[in-house]
């Protein structure tokens, strides 16, 4: 096999650190790592195994000879760099909304929709954390009963607003148990002219608002899985809450499909041997999905599968995954294995 030379942007975030973990565990063919980040984290040591790693400020001369580069480092950074990358030879794998719904541009999740892989123009987009693990989980279910509506309520971790959310909430819990003022900078946006405790709490807003009283990460879901299942007439609506999780999103998902007698066992049988997802659906003896024990692992996780009872082809379900694995790092070192294999 060819070894590839690998950048990542963005290398000293949460994203950044498990992408670089990701690809040394599943010995992904690196002939050279270069670790990429702002001027003010040039220099820092980075140790995955046995190896260390120093990291470098990012400029446009930085993807020289480079193959491959992940970018991690928010949307600015990608709209800066991603095409200085391209135009020296590498393929960029972004994490941002940069160019998710640019048409030229692949949304891919390698087990729904590889095949768009082909038409890159040298950029492929890596969805939205709670967008991936939804539609990895319905994949197998459109592909054998169809899909015509989709209503997410999701219940998203600190993690997916990076570090210093986690830090806020682990200080907004000593402020709590001491009575103390709770203090709050950064939920539910840094942007917003408000702020709020996560702490004991939960916050119905993720991002800004946008259009028809929507915040943009719900229209990153209604839009981004129209996208990557190819198919615009699934009617698709989402509302995204915050928890004080530190990491692992959960996501209860109503779907509606299109065959007819479809029974809670089709959509098991479905769901069982599709690769990434694993089905915990156990009601009697309390078995279902929980973020805390999705911590760490690769794989998308569903329970709490049942028939509603009112809609003769209506059902819920309950999907939970890692959103630093699967929703980020993960799918993006699959997107670049499946690079290779074509």
């Amino acid at each position: 096999m060819i070894m590839k030379n690998i950048a990542i942007v963005g290398a000293t975030g949460a994203v950044g650190t498990k992408i670089l973990e990701k690809l040394v565990e599943r010995n992904f063919p690196m002939q050279s790592v270069k670790l990429l980040a702002s001027a003010r984290s040039a220099g820092t040591e980075i140790k995955v195994g046995d190896q260390t790693y120093i990291v470098e400020e990012t400029v446009p001369e930085s993807f020289e000879s480079v193959d491959i580069a992940f970018f991690s480092a928010g949307g600015s950074v990608s709209q800066k760099f991603a095409k200085e990358a391209v135009a020296r030879g590498a393929i960029v794998i972004d994490n941002t909304s940069a160019f998710r719904m640019d048409p030229e541009t692949p949304l891919v999740v390698p087990e729904v929709n590889p095949h768009t892989l082909q038409k890159h123009q040298g950029i492929i987009a890596n969805p939205n954390c709670s967008t991936i693990q939804m539609v990895a989980a319905l994949q197998p279910i459109r592909e054998k009963f169809g899909l015509k509506r989709i209503i997410v309520s999701t219940y998203q971790a600190v993690s997916g607003a990076g570090a210093e959310a986690i830090d806020e909430l682990q200080e907004q819990s000593r402020q709590f148990s001491d009575r103390k003022n709770i203090e709050a900078a950064i939920l539910p946006s840094a942007s917003a002219e408000k702020h709020y405790p996560i702490a004991f709490n939960a916050i119905p807003q993720i991002d800004m608002f946008g259009e028809a009283g929507y915040t943009l990460e719900e229209w990153k879901m209604m839009n981004e899985t129209k996208k990557i299942f190819g198919d615009d007439s699934i009617a698709v609506s989402a509302t995204c809450v915050r928890l004080p999780v530190v990491s692992g999103h959960s996501e209860s998902v109503y779907i509606e499909v299109e065959k007819e007698g479809v029974t809670v066992e089709d959509l098991h049988q479905a769901m069982a041997g599709a690769p990434g997802v694993t089905l915990q659906d156990d009601p009697s003896t309390q078995f279902y999905p929980m973020p805390l024990f999705a911590e760490d692992e690769d794989d998308v996780f569903v329970g709490r599968v049942r028939k509603d009872p009112n809609e003769a082809k209506g059902f819920h379900m309950w999907i939970v995954s890692d959103n630093l694995l699967k929703g980020a790092a993960l799918n993006s070192v699959q997107i670049a294995e499946k690079l290779l294999e074509r």
